[in-house]
């Protein structure tokens, strides 16, 4: 036990990456290059395998786009609803939200932590490490488990990891642990069907700014850079400034808005990865999440140990970033699954048992040692459910 807690706690550096407001602003605009080809793993046998004839197809396009599904075939299926006996008249029963979506055959999630809805210890110990290495820090409940088990799609390929970038999609991610998790894109094949995504928080850097504006103090202050220091073992504030907040000003130095700047300049690696997946895997549905609501409008310090200005700064940040996903969903060809809305009312600064994200790491939404300022279990079963409701309606 003492072994698998020491492996849990490991994981935590790492996790995070805390980017300097020197290091986004200096960071250079994507290129116009197209992403590398990535073998898929299929083999020919599978290839000439025939497509089920009741698979949801979406109609692409030419700019890849989804339109409108073909109308359901009119021969009658295994499905049909019996003959009503005579004198009674037939009513066809609702077809129920596991028999509606029945159809996936091959499911395949991507994502950043905030998919892989990250943890370091709970009920089952450590993290899953059936679908990606252990210091990706993937939960064994989060969504796109729970998707994958209440629509019982056969086959499930769960590539998301903590810290995940667009650039984690086509090449090999390295982990704290010494881990690799290989090309996310490799999970996919020309006969997935569903694909769930939710990346963009780290091509920002958002994560690593919220970290920055945590403060000891609950009053506007001024920030101080570090003397040079170690990376800590534990990312529970940022090693360039001092933990007395002011990230607002950090960020904002000299009249540019860095972070965002850095989230504009994201946009296009997302559409381009929404694209690459249309192409390996041209029947899939393309599901794009954006960040449930987990930063609120203002302070709570110390149950969030930020100052009231720098967590309106993130609120207004994290909407951004947000509204960013959108758009490059409808460039990308993407459906876009908002978990914001829903979840509404459930930031960190709610009660324990309301809240869908933790600001600190502990967890009583199913005990667990999480890691901050990321959802907890309450919210991986929302985020499952929003994309439940999706499918049950479109």
């Amino acid at each position: 036990m003492h072994t698998r807690i020491a492996t849990a706690v490991a994981l935590v550096a790492g996790i995070v990456s805390i980017p300097s407001a020197q290091a986004l602003a200096d960071r250079p605009a994507p290129t116009a290059a197209a992403a590398r080809p990535v073998a898929v793993r299929a083999t020919a046998q599978e290839e000439q395998r025939p497509a089920a004839t009741d698979r949801r197809q979406v109609r692409r396009t030419r700019d890849g786009h989804a339109g409108r599904r073909p109308t359901a075939p009119t021969a009658p299926t295994a499905r049909t609803a019996p003959t009503a006996p005579a004198g009674r008249t037939a009513t066809a029963p609702a077809r129920t939200e596991r028999e509606r979506s029945s159809t996936f055959r091959e499911y395949v999630s991507l994502g950043d932590s905030w998919s892989a809805d990250v943890v370091f210890l709970d009920a089952h110990g450590v993290p899953d490490d059936t679908h990606v290495p252990i210091d990706c820090a993937q939960s064994h409940v989060n969504y796109p488990k729970l998707v994958a088990k209440e629509l019982a799609i056969p086959v499930h390929r769960d590539a998301t990891c903590g810290s995940a970038t667009t650039d984690h999609f086509a090449g090999p991610q390295s982990l704290p642990l010494g881990g690799t998790n290989p090309p996310q894109y490799d999970r996919l094949t020309r006969r997935t069907d569903l694909v769930t995504v939710g990346i963009g928080g780290n091509d920002a850097g958002f994560a690593g700014a919220a970290l920055a504006c945590i403060s000891l103090l609950p009053i506007e202050t001024i920030p101080m850079d570090l003397l040079p220091l170690p990376d800590l073992p534990v990312p529970l504030f940022s090693t360039e400034t001092l933990p007395v907040g002011g990230c607002k000003r950090y960020f904002t130095a000299g009249g540019v808005d860095r972070l965002a700047v850095a989230i504009e300049r994201s946009e296009i690696k997302l559409v381009k990865a929404f694209r690459r997946i249309h192409q390996i895997s041209p029947r899939a549905r393309i599901l794009a999440l954006n960040y449930l609501a987990a930063v609120p409008k203002q302070g709570c310090w110390p149950v969030v140990p930020v100052t009231n200005g720098d967590m309106a700064y993130l609120h207004a940040t994290f909407l951004k970033l947000n509204a960013m996903v959108a758009r490059a969903a409808r460039r990308g060809g993407a459906e876009l699954v908002d978990t914001f809305t829903p979840t509404l009312g459930h930031d960190m600064c709610q009660a324990p048992n309301v809240r869908y994200a933790e600001a600190l790491g502990p967890s009583v939404n199913d005990p667990a040692l999480g890691v901050p300022a990321h959802p907890n279990s309450a919210g991986a079963r929302a985020q499952a459910q929003v994309v439940l409701d999706y499918l049950r309606t479109h």
